[in-house]
């Protein structure tokens, strides 16, 4: 593929994350963007639908040269359908890909990427009109619905398979605007993944896939979440069934996504060891696996020490998005625990509120429940160089994670950690080699949804100076030691070299 004269050295494939959302994966990618300055980035921003207040959230470095978002909600067919007969060997591969997806061994074979994926024989690209208005198209559902789920209402299961497939074809179409590039690098498998998969196949350009949480991990708890709460309590297997269908045909469709993007990465890497045995457990060859841990700015950091009062304050601070994958309201009731022996112990919650104004309403009427409006502060979007100065503890409350960069950033200003035990954070503030727990704990690690064992914690820790103190130069010791920014960096630099960008 010709390359334009400023060409695009890296296209980065963004699945609900940077520009458009702060913290966490975005931090991530605008950390990696700005320490490479020597490379030229694209980006490819992938959203359910254009929300309207969204707005670029980072002042994007110059070596950012395009940004295309993209949203895949909407409808993808004609809107004046008409009978046709549908493509057989279409059909035929799609169902041979299913059966792989179901019972997957070896690879996929190319004619199905090119003809189900790609979409190479339908009549044009993005044309869904086949898929969805088609008789081969129906005879396959039906087929599959009588073999599969019998018991399930047939009109749920076909807007099922029906919404299951839209944001796939729009991706096909996605696919064909994309421009020239040297590399792909993908920061998830989702739709991202995929989409980067066609972009591989398409191309025959490298791609390369981070993965900071395992996506189909996060999108079981978020799935199973929606189950439990649609099926009321007590319903009969007969009335939940079609709903069980549901759930499990959207789980094993991000299963079979991410297979098919593990196949086509190399490298592909995560944060740390647990993450990376998954991979493998899920169809990721171990052989282009490899691990780079997430890093701070420790430079960024460090003067914040100077800035914090002398005595340790009363602060229990979460950083972070007010969503419910985050388990706020264990946060809550934990001080609302703590407040009992510590009246004037303080609850901050920093970070922002647009992604799920619904959960955000039911903690705020959790606080006032539980009267603790005088004691809990929802702070919003802040500059974390303003807040952690401010914190006793930086608490994460969090069911699911990966490798926390607050946990880092917090550590590296001083401030000792208390977390769920997820993802990296016993890492982060045990250690996770004998040299690394020789400097000794952090914080303290806690059950998830324990808001009890949360608020014992807490109280230890604030309350015995010594070992407060001690956490703090365990934390400062850690991050110095195995979690400079630099040393990521330079590990996405090499293997953007090894990929073939100079």
């Amino acid at each position: 593929m010709p390359l334009p004269p400023r060409s695009v050295d890296i296209t980065l494939l963004l699945e609900g994350s940077y520009p458009y959302v702060r913290g966490g994966v975005s931090s991530w990618v605008h950390q990696l963007i700005e320490g490479l300055p020597e490379l030229n980035f694209s980006l490819v921003h992938l959203g359910a639908e254009k929300l309207p207040d969204e707005q670029v959230r980072y002042q994007l470095p110059p070596n950012v040269l395009e940004l295309h978002p993209h949203y895949l909600t909407g409808e993808v067919a004609s809107d004046k359908p008409r009978a046709r007969d549908g493509n057989a060997d279409y059909f035929a591969a799609s169902d041979q890909l299913h059966d792989w997806f179901r019972h997957p061994e070896g690879a996929p074979k190319k004619d199905w990427l090119d003809r189900v994926v790609l979409q190479k024989d339908l009549a044009k690209a993005g044309d869904a009109d086949d898929f969805f208005y088609s008789k081969a198209a129906w005879a396959q559902i039906r087929e599959s619905y009588a073999r599969y789920c019998p018991q399930a209402p047939f009109q749920s299961y076909f807007w099922s398979v029906r919404n299951m497939h839209a944001p796939l074809l729009k991706l096909a179409a996605i696919a064909r605007t994309v421009g020239p590039t040297r590399v792909f690098h993908t920061v998830t498998t989702g739709y991202a993944g995929l989409l980067g998969a066609m972009l591989q196949q398409l191309t025959g350009r490298p791609l390369i896939l981070t993965e900071h949480g395992i996506y189909t991990k996060e999108r079981k708890i978020e799935l199973q979440s929606l189950f439990l709460r649609e099926v009321p309590v007590g319903a009969s297997h007969a009335a939940d069934s079609g709903m069980e269908h549901h759930h499990q045909a959207w789980i094993r469709m991000f299963e079979g996504i991410g297979r098919l993007v593990y196949h086509a990465a190399n490298p592909i890497v995560t944060l740390y060891e647990q993450n990376r045995q998954r991979q493998i457990r899920d169809g990721a060859d171990a052989r282009r696996t490899q691990l780079i841990p997430n890093g701070v700015d420790v430079a960024r950091f460090a003067p914040l020490r100077a800035r914090r009062p002398e005595q340790t304050p009363l602060v229990l601070g979460l950083i972070g998005r007010i969503v419910p994958i985050k388990d706020i309201k264990t946060f809550i009731r934990a001080v609302g625990v703590l407040v009992d022996k510590l009246p004037e112990v303080q609850g901050w919650l920093i970070g922002p509120e647009e992604e799920d104004p619904v959960y955000v309403e039911e903690c705020k009427a959790l606080v006032k429940s539980l009267q603790l409006e005088n004691t809990i502060r929802f702070m919003g979007f802040q500059k974390v160089e303003d807040m952690l100065p401010q914190l006793g503890l930086q608490v994460l409350t969090s069911i699911s994670e990966a490798f926390p960069l607050v946990i880092l950033e917090g550590l590296a200003s001083g401030v000792p950690a208390l977390a769920t035990d997820v993802g990296a954070c016993r890492d982060l503030i045990e250690g996770n080699e004998p040299a690394d727990r020789a400097l000794g704990p952090a914080g303290e690690v806690v059950p998830i949804v324990d808001y009890d064992a949360l608020a014992r914690s807490a109280h230890s820790l604030l309350t015995d100076t010594a070992r407060w103190r001690a956490a703090q130069q365990a934390g400062i010791a850690r991050v110095e030691r195995y979690y400079q920014q630099s040393i990521v960096i330079d590990g996405y630099r090499e293997i953007y070299r090894r990929t073939g960008v100079h």
